[in-house]
């Protein structure tokens, strides 16, 4: 019996603002909405979304619109982005109701993010994930962005739930991208897809949601209740039976999202901790 459950999450507009938007506004652009327009007109020419605001990002450091794209300047917003409310307390809280259910259930969280590495893997949080799945980019010598690295989008992101179920995580699995492909018997998977949880919050989410669902897990809507423009389409995943809950993005105690994920942790915690009895008995 796998006691184990795991907690996943998107970044931007999921566990705090759009982290992209607000390093172009830090690297000092101008024009943010030409900028996305732009990446708009990539789109409509055959880009996929995530490529093409990497390689727009890379251009406009070229063209001096922004400073210069390195390493550096991303981990340094990624120290200083903003988190959504009572983000940085959910993590201890979780794990807390999951060894009042259980104290047997280990609970670990994931990152799997269509947004830079080099920022996330520098929030405030990110000693909170077992591991952390984002795009990347490639530097040159002088240590600017030359090069789209690693995309992370749509059905790629499936890809990382795969690796959280087969225990194909941290450091050492680096480098060994055909390893998820490899069959992992049902007694020797890590974390069933039933003992997940997904929360996310846009299209590039909607191949989690549908994974995980489908398999028994609890997939997780939420919306940032600032930007009411958004609210048709975050509803459109209730609509169209993609997800169990919308919530806002509100990760205080005593929030509708944090008593949900509450009482979603407890009861797969619960839930193995019957199994177990039953197959011990």
């Amino acid at each position: 019996m796998q006691e184990r459950i795991a907690v996943i999450f998107d970044f931007d507009d999921t566990l705090g603002p759009d982290s992209t938007t607000g390093f172009l506004e830090h690297a000092g652009l101008k024009d943010l909405d030409g900028f996305w327009k732009h990446v708009g007109n990539m789109m409509a020419e055959d880009w996929d979304p995530v490529p093409a605001y990497l390689t727009h990002m890379i251009d406009a450091a070229r063209q001096k619109h922004i400073r210069p794209l390195t390493q550096k300047s991303l981990a340094k917003w990624g120290g200083e982005l903003p988190l959504f409310d009572g983000v940085e307390d959910i993590f201890p809280h979780l794990r807390q109701v999951v060894k009042e259910a259980n104290p047997q259930v280990t609970l670990e969280f994931y990152l799997i993010s269509s947004g830079i590495g080099d920022v996330l893997r520098h929030t405030h949080i990110a000693h909170e994930f077992t591991d952390i799945w984002a795009s990347e980019f490639h530097y040159n010598e002088d240590g600017n962005a030359v090069t789209p690295r690693k995309i992370i989008s749509f059905t790629d992101k499936t890809r990382y739930i795969f690796q959280v179920q087969k225990g194909i995580v941290g450091k050492e699995s680096r480098g060994e991208p055909f390893a998820v492909n490899k069959r992992v018997p049902a007694d020797q998977v890590r974390i069933p897809l039933d003992q997940m949880v997904f929360v996310g919050d846009g299209y590039t989410d909607i191949p989690c949601f549908s994974l995980i669902k489908q398999n028994g897990g609890i997939p997780i809507a939420v919306y940032d209740q600032r930007h009411t423009e958004k609210w048709g389409s975050a509803f459109q995943f209730v609509a169209d039976g993609r997800v169990s809950n919308l919530h806002s993005a509100n990760y205080r105690q005593g929030s509708d999202l944090t008593n949900f994920l509450s009482m979603a942790v407890r009861s797969l915690a619960e839930r193995i901790a019957l199994s177990a009895s039953s197959y011990q008995g």
